[in-house]
C-alpha cells in the first residue's frame, strides 16, 4: 500500500510527518512542459494521483497565476500559484536554480503554505526540469533551531533514467557540499517519504527567503552578469555586485571540486586503481569524456630518461571514462593501446610544453587531423564539435602523461577558469600517479631481487623429486630473509637447505644472499652437515653482530638410503613414511642460531625408504601470534601426511591447511622432497690395484656393465674417460686401491676414488706436453664433471646423459 492513501487508494489523507521528516513533492517536467515523474509526495501535496499526472501539462497541475508581493508573508487572501519564477521555469525560461514560497489550495484542506525549488537538469540528452515542493506548515525559523534547508531523498526510485539523473546531480546542485552531494547521488529520487534536513551550518544550493518570492528583476541582473562573465567581458557597473557574487561562487565551487577530487584519488599505491580513480573523479562534474594516457615506462613501473618527450615516445591509453552510451568509445579508442603523437597535435604541444592546451571547439579540420592518427577508425563523430582541454600529468617537472577532457556540444565550452582548474587537477593527479609509479618501481625491484636470490631448483635430482614454495609475508615486505636450496653433491647425493634470517627488508635479504652463497660453496666442498653449520656460524660473526639466522641442513644419500641432518635453531623437519603414511617430526639437536657463536652443532643420521617424503619449512608457516608453535607443527604433520597426486599438489595442500595466504606477517619458505632412492642393481663397483694393467681391466668392466644395462651407445666415451681417470689415479695413489663406481640414475655417473688429497686441475696442454690432456678430454666429452675431497683422499667424477628410449 502506498503511503498517503487509504486502503481503497482514494484521496490523500493527512498524516503527521515523522520527527525530523517532512513530505517532499518531486516532479520532473520534460522540455515540452509535460510531467514525466510524479512522486507520492506530489500526490499528497497537490491531490492528483500519479496516473492522472503523468503526461499532463505541468501548468495545469501546478497553478502559477500569481505570486507573493515582495517582503510580505503569505496570507489566506494571497493569490493561488507558485509564482512567476516557476512559471518561467515551466516555460523553459529559467536556466539556473531558483526557489520561492506561495499559497496553494489543496483538496480537503485549507490553503497550503508551499516552499518550492526548481533545478534545470543540464547536460546532454533531453532538457528537463526538477521541481521540489514541500508543505511549510510547521517549519518556522523563528525558534532558532535552523536557518537553511537541504533536500534529501529516500533510497527508492521508479523514475526512468534515474541513473542518468544521479550521474548529473552534481551539475544540478553545483554548490552542494561534498558529503551531501555524494549522498544525494547515491540515493537519487524517492518513492514514499523523502526528507528535509535542518542545519544551522550546512550550505545549500538555493536558500529561499522566508515569505519573499525571488524577484524577476534580481534574476535578470544575475543572468546579465553571468553572461558577461562567461563571455569574458567586463561586468557593467550596475551589475558589479552580482558579478562579484557569481565570480566568488564560481571560484568557491572550483575549490570545492578540487578538494573533492583530492579526497577521491590516491586512496592506494596501486597504479591501476589510481588511474581509475583519477579518471572517474572528473566525469561528469567537470567533463563528459576523460581519456588518460601515460608513458610506456610509467605503465611498466620502470625508470625513464629525463628530457622532453618526442614524436617517438609511446603513450599508453590506460583509461577512458565517459557519459555516452556504453561501448561507444571501446572499439574506436580501446584501453591498452599504445601510440605516438605527431608534432602538429594539441596532445604533443601539451606533453612537450607541460602546460594545458585549450580548444574551445574542435573544428572539422582539427577533427580530421586528429582522426588521421587512428588507422581504419573514424574518431571524428566522437570529437568534432566538442570542447577539448588537454592537461599534462606531471610530477617534479617531469611529464608522466596527459588527460584529454571533452565536453558535449550542449555544455558550456571550457574557458580560462577551466584551464586553471584542469591544470591544478592534473598537478594533484600527477603527484598521486608518480607516487604509485615509484611504489610500483620499488616493488618490481624488490621482486626482481627476491627472484634473483631464490634458487631455481629442477623438479628432479638424482634419486629424488623436489617441490618448493616461497610466499612473502606482506605486500610491503616482499623482500625477506627466508630461503631454501637444493645442492647437487657427488655420489648422487643431494643437500637440502632451509634458512631464515631474522628480520625483514633489504638488509635481511642481503644477509640471506650471503649465507645462501656460502652454504652452496661449502656444500660443494662436501663438508659434513655439522661442520658446514660451524663454518657458517663463523662467517656470520665475521659479517657483523646483528647477523642471526636459523638453518636446517640435510644430505640425502639415495644409494645408502640415509639422511644426515644438522640443525641451527630451526624448526625440525617432518618425515612422511611411504609404507603407512605416518608423519613425524624428526628429533634433532636444536643447536643455536647462526651468528650466536661458541655453540657446537651435532649431526644425526636417519634411515629412509624409497617413497618417503621430507618436509622442511620456515617458522612463518607454522607460527601464529598468540598460539603455541606446537599447534602449528601438529597441523604441519597432519597436512603433510595427506595423499596427493603430485609434489606440487602436496605443497599446495600444506599451504591451504595452514592458511598461509590469510594474512600471516612472516615470510614462508617450503621445500618438499620425495626420496626415491637408487636400486642396488643400478650400482656397480670395482677395486683396482695400483698397476697400469688395471686401466684395461677398468675399461672392459665398464663396457660390459653398460651393455648389461642396455646403454651400449655410451660405452665408447665412457671407456675413454674411465681410462684417463684410472690412469691418473693409479699414477698418483699411495697405498690404497683405486675404487671405480658406476651409478645408473637420471644420468650415468662414473666416480674414481684414490688416496691422493691433491685435487687435479684443468690445464691448457700444448702439442708436446705429456700431461694435461686427460681432464681436457673429460671436460669435452662429459655432460658434467667435478672433483671433491674425501676423508681418505679425493673423488673425480663425470656424468653422461642417458640415451632416449
Amino acid at each position: 500500500m502506498d503511503r498517503g492513501t487509504d486502503s481503497a487508494g482514494q484521496s490523500p489523507v493527512t498524516e503527521p510527518a515523522e520527527p525530523g521528516r517532512v513530505p517532499l513533492a518531486v516532479v520532473v517536467v520534460d522540455r515540452d512542459g509535460l510531467v514525466s515523474h510524479w512522486s507520492r509526495g506530489a500526490r499528497r501535496l497537490f491531490g492528483v494521483p500519479k496516473d492522472e499526472a503523468i503526461g499532463r501539462t505541468a501548468l495545469d497541475l501546478l497553478p502559477v497565476s500569481g505570486a507573493l508581493p515582495a517582503g510580505q508573508d503569505p496570507a489566506p487572501h494571497a493569490e493561488d500559484g507558485l509564482g512567476p519564477d516557476l512559471e518561467s521555469s515551466l516555460d523553459g525560461g529559467l536556466s539556473y536554480p531558483a526557489a520561492g514560497r506561495a499559497r496553494l489550495a489543496a483538496p480537503d484542506r485549507e490553503r497550503a503554505d508551499v516552499l518550492w525549488w526548481a533545478y534545470p537538469l543540464v547536460g546532454p540528452g533531453p532538457e528537463r526540469l526538477l521541481v521540489l515542493a514541500a508543505d511549510a506548515d510547521g517549519l518556522r525559523p523563528g525558534d532558532g533551531t535552523f536557518e537553511r534547508i537541504a533536500p534529501g531523498f529516500a533510497p527508492h526510485t521508479d523514475l526512468p533514467g534515474a541513473e542518468d539523473l544521479a550521474r548529473r546531480l552534481p551539475e544540478v546542485l553545483p554548490s552542494m557540499s561534498v558529503g551531501e552531494s555524494a549522498r544525494i547521488v547515491a540515493q537519487i529520487l524517492e518513492l514514499g517519504y523523502p526528507v528535509l534536513e535542518f542545519s544551522q551550518n550546512d550550505r545549500v544550493p538555493v536558500t529561499p527567503d522566508w515569505g519573499v518570492a525571488r524577484r524577476a528583476e534580481r534574476k535578470a541582473r544575475r543572468e546579465r552578469a553571468a553572461r558577461a562573465l562567461a563571455a569574458g567581458e567586463p561586468v557593467p557597473e550596475e551589475l558589479r555586485d552580482e558579478g562579484e557574487d557569481l565570480e566568488y561562487a564560481a571560484v568557491r565551487e572550483r575549490l570545492e571540486f578540487l578538494n573533492e577530487v583530492s579526497g577521491r584519488i590516491g586512496t592506494s599505491l596501486d597504479l591501476s586503481r589510481t588511474i581509475i580513480e583519477v579518471s572517474r573523479a572528473v566525469v561528469p562534474r567537470f567533463t563528459d569524456v576523460a581519456g588518460t594516457y601515460l608513458r610506456e615506462q610509467v605503465v611498466a613501473g620502470e625508470e625513464f630518461a629525463d628530457g622532453v618527450p618526442d614524436t617517438t615516445t609511446l603513450w599508453h591509453r590506460v583509461a577512458v571514462e565517459h557519459t555516452d552510451e556504453p561501448g561507444r568509445w571501446d572499439d574506436v579508442v580501446p584501453v591498452g593501446e599504445a601510440m605516438p603523437f605527431p608534432a602538429h597535435t594539441p596532445f604533443f604541444q601539451c606533453m612537450t610544453s607541460g602546460e594545458p592546451v585549450l580548444v574551445p571547439r574542435i573544428s572539422e579540420e582539427m577533427g580530421h587531423a586528429i582522426a588521421a592518427q587512428f588507422d581504419k577508425r573514424d574518431i571524428r563523430p566522437l570529437i568534432t564539435g566538442r570542447s577539448m582541454l588537454v592537461v599534462p600529468l606531471k610530477a617534479r617537472n617531469v611529464v608522466l602523461g596527459f588527460m584529454i577532457l571533452l565536453r558535449h556540444p550542449e555544455r558550456p565550452v571550457f574557458n580560462d577558469m577551466d584551464r586553471v582548474t584542469g591544470a591544478e587537477l592534473a598537478a594533484r593527479a600527477g603527484l598521486v600517479l608518480d607516487n604509485a609509479r615509484m611504489y610500483t618501481f620499488q616493488e618490481n625491484v624488490a621482486e626482481t631481487l627476491q627472484d634473483s636470490m631464490l634458487p631455481h631448483i629442477p623438479p628432479r635430482l638424482t634419486g629424488c623429486d623436489i617441490a618448493t614454495r616461497y610466499l612473502p609475508g606482506t605486500l610491503l615486505g616482499r623482500v625477506g630473509g627466508d630461503w631454501f636450496d637444493a645442492v647437487k653433491l657427488h655420489g648422487g647425493r643431494t643437500a637440502f637447505v632451509v634458512g631464515d634470517v631474522m628480520g625483514h627488508g633489504l638488509n635481511s635479504a642481503a644477509m640471506m644472499g650471503q649465507l645462501r652463497t656460502a652454504v652452496q660453496t661449502m656444500a660443494g666442498l662436501d663438508l659434513p652437515p655439522a661442520q658446514l653449520l660451524r663454518n657458517l656460524d663463523d662467517l656470520a660473526q665475521r659479517l657483523g653482530d646483528s647477523y642471526l639466522a636459523t638453518c636446517l641442513y640435510a644430505v640425502y644419500d639415495p644409494i645408502g638410503s640415509e639422511l644426515h641432518l644438522a640443525n641451527a635453531g630451526h624448526i625440525p623437519p617432518v618425515l612422511v613414511r611411504a609404507d603407512d603414511g605416518r608423519s613425524e617430526l624428526l628429533d634433532l639437536p636444536t643447536g643455536a642460531p647462526i651468528g650466536v657463536g661458541g655453540v657446537p652443532f651435532e649431526a644425526v643420521s636417519v634411515h629412509v625408504e624409497p617413497g618417503d617424503r621430507l618436509v622442511m619449512c620456515t617458522d612463518g608457516l607454522v607460527e601464529v601470534r598468540g598460539e603455541d608453535i606446537g599447534v602449528g607443527l601438529a597441523a604441519l604433520c597432519e597436512s603433510a601426511a595427506h595423499p596427493a597426486a603430485s609434489m606440487d599438489d602436496a605443497c599446495d595442500t600444506i599451504i591451504r591447511a595452514l592458511n598461509t595466504c590469510g594474512g600471516r606477517k612472516d615470510d614462508v619458505a617450503l621445500l618438499m622432497a620425495r626420496l626415491g632412492g637408487i636400486e642396488p642393481h643400478h650400482v656397480a663397483e670395482w677395486r683396482l690395484a695400483l698397476h697400469p694393467a688395471e686401466v684395461g681391466r677398468a675399461r672392459a668392466a665398464v663396457r660390459e656393465q653398460l651393455h648389461d644395462w642396455g646403454l651400449a651407445p655410451l660405452a665408447p666415451p665412457a671407456e675413454l674417460m674411465v681410462g684417463e681417470l684410472v690412469t691418473n689415479a693409479v699414477r698418483h695413489s699411495h697405498a690404497r686401491p683405486v675404487a671405480l663406481r658406476l651409478v645408473r640414475g637420471d644420468t650415468l655417473l662414473c666416480e674414481v676414488d684414490d688416496d691422493d688429497h691433491e685435487l687435479p686441475t684443468l690445464l691448457n696442454a700444448g702439442p708436446l706436453d705429456d700431461f694435461g690432456r686427460g681432464l681436457r678430454l673429460v671436460s669435452t666429452l662429459s655432460r658434467e664433471w667435478g672433483t671433491s675431497r674425501t676423508k681418505a683422499g679425493k673423488t673425480v667424477w663425470f656424468e653422461l646423459t642417458l640415451p632416449r628410449r
